[in-house]
């Protein structure tokens, strides 16, 4: 019997992940256990040892643990590109989010304002101190813990304009999504994935991220609100 092929993500690409290992030709062949926690965990995982088949993160982070020797050099393959969408709770004001200066009001207008640990909420940390405004609305800022969708705190009421990446809000219910942040305010994070340096089966690996890089799988990417790169 095959080996499992064990792969670890950030939880912007959970749902994305398991549509595609469903969609892979060799899915009834190969047992695919794909693991999805918050992008910090993921990475303090893989730099402690801990063995996998691949990894699928942010992909300077996939650079950075190829340079560090954890992922096999040369093996990235770039799957999806992901941008920020704000979100607020079901049948709550949508704000307008049309502009820079638009958005900006809406935050300091705004209540609680909720963003996560991974690329979109570093992104807006500093968007914020370039708006000179971080001071004024930090005791008003959540950042949701790891592998926590701040879409889920927007729903229980404990944020009331929250910032993420689509994937992680499309499908929590109790939650609106207003739209995606305006022109030229937009940060597109490119997910990637790589085969670990502890997997005794890269060449088999490489075949199933080239099954997930390959045109095949860009209607199943474009579904859970990610463009193909």
């Amino acid at each position: 019997m095959a080996s499992q092929i064990h792969i670890l993500s950030s939880m912007a690409t959970k749902q994305l992940l398991a549509d595609l290992v469903a969609q892979y030709p060799q899915a009834q062949a190969r047992d695919v256990l794909v693991e999805s926690v918050g992008g910090v965990d993921a990475a303090r995982r893989v730099q402690s040892g801990e063995a996998f088949d691949a990894i699928v993160l942010a992909a300077n982070v996939i650079d950075q643990m190829t340079e560090a020797g954890h992922i096999v050099a040369g093996s990235r393959v770039d799957l999806v590109e992901s941008g920020v969408y704000v979100a607020v709770r079901a049948g709550a004001p949508r704000p307008d989010i049309g502009s820079e200066a638009a958005l900006k009001q809406a935050v300091l207008a705004g209540g609680t304002i909720g963003y996560s640990t991974g690329p979109s909420g570093v992104y807006l940390s500093k968007l914020f101190e370039r708006w000179g405004i971080a001071d004024q609305i930090k005791d008003r800022t959540v950042q949701s813990k790891p592998g926590i969708p701040v879409g889920t705190l927007i729903a229980k009421g404990e944020v009331d304009l929250g910032f993420q990446q689509l994937s992680e809000m499309m499908n929590v219910p109790g939650i609106d999504i207003v739209g995606p942040l305006p022109p030229g305010l937009q940060i597109m994070t490119t997910f990637s994935a790589g085969v670990a340096a502890t997997s005794a089966q890269p060449d088999t690996v490489r075949e199933l991220l080239a099954f997930m890089a390959s045109a095949e799988a860009d209607g199943i990417k474009r579904k859970n609100g990610m463009e193909p790169v």
